[in-house]
């Protein structure tokens, strides 16, 4: 299967260095196209430069559609939409259609605060100017004439991106303890698995919300963890203002992506925490 994987970074190389195990061709669409992984065919573009876009590869039948911004001053929605249909322009002026269109989208376009739970029918008015631009980007993605899902990762973590055990070892680790601040997580190895087993799903939902299977409270996962690494635990912040507090506070629901198929390799987070403590 001829795939283009666009923002091929953290999520997209494993991606990437998995589907050309199975023998799939893969293209990687970056502004950077030195720091793809071997083997991944590159494309050099800035979806949100001025340049006309170079000539894409024939061939495609997927795209996955994975951009992370990074840095202040982002326009958001000249990445997120601007540069989906952008793209979608230069596959849509061709005569073979693409088989799928797969979008990384977040649980950011959630903006509840009172730690209910939500799902793919839960009212989306996100808080951020991100979540503004992803929800706007999963109207565009509908509008194409192809097979589409929006997949809406909660926080990811895995290899390389430990935030909250850095945050324990240095001492910085703090949240209220009450109410609960819910921390809704997906390992990035669910991630590469939730996006290939859409690209071959037989039935394809328009939005699917892909995160482990157990919302936990900040204050008992940064428990857990402090216990395990010997250090001394979360500081009490009853004011709220810790990292990822203006994001919202929230349950996630992964009942569809259960529902589809797709079994879980760290179904919570202490499994996945184990393996990369394992690491340490």
């Amino acid at each position: 299967m001829k795939t283009l994987i666009v923002g091929c970074g953290y999520v997209g190389s494993m991606l990437a260095g998995r589907l050309m195990a199975r023998g799939y061709s893969v293209w990687g669409l970056r502004r950077n196209v030195g720091a793809l992984p071997e083997g991944v065919i590159p494309v050099r573009a800035d979806l949100c430069g001025e340049e006309d876009l170079p000539d894409l590869p024939q061939g495609v039948e997927v795209v996955v559609f994975s951009v992370a911004a990074g840095g202040r001053g982002i326009d958001y929605r000249g990445l997120y939409v601007g540069g989906l249909m952008r793209l979608m322009g230069e596959f849509l002026r061709r005569e073979t259609p693409l088989r799928r269109v797969l979008f990384v989208s977040s649980t950011g376009v959630y903006g509840q605060r009172d730690g209910r739970w939500v799902d793919e029918g839960s009212l989306a008015v996100p808080r951020l100017a991100t979540g503004k631009a992803m929800l706007e980007a999963e109207a565009v993605l509908h509008d194409l004439p192809y097979a589409s899902v929006a997949i809406r990762f909660s926080g990811i973590y895995g290899p390389g991106r430990i935030r909250l055990i850095s945050n324990l070892l240095n001492g910085s680790a703090q949240c209220p303890r009450d109410p609960p601040r819910y921390l809704n997580q997906i390992h990035r190895d669910d991630c590469v698995g939730v996006i290939e087993h859409m690209m071959h799903a037989e039935v394809l939902d328009d939005v699917v919300l892909a995160s482990d299977n157990e919302p936990m409270p900040r204050w008992d996962v940064l428990s857990w963890l402090a216990e395990r690494l010997d250090v001394e635990g979360p500081r009490e912040n009853p004011d709220g203002n810790y990292p990822g507090f203006e994001r919202g506070n929230k349950r996630c629901r992964n009942d569809r992506l259960r529902a589809s198929g797709y079994r879980l390799l760290y179904p919570t987070f202490r499994e996945g925490y184990e393996v990369l403590l394992d690491g340490l």
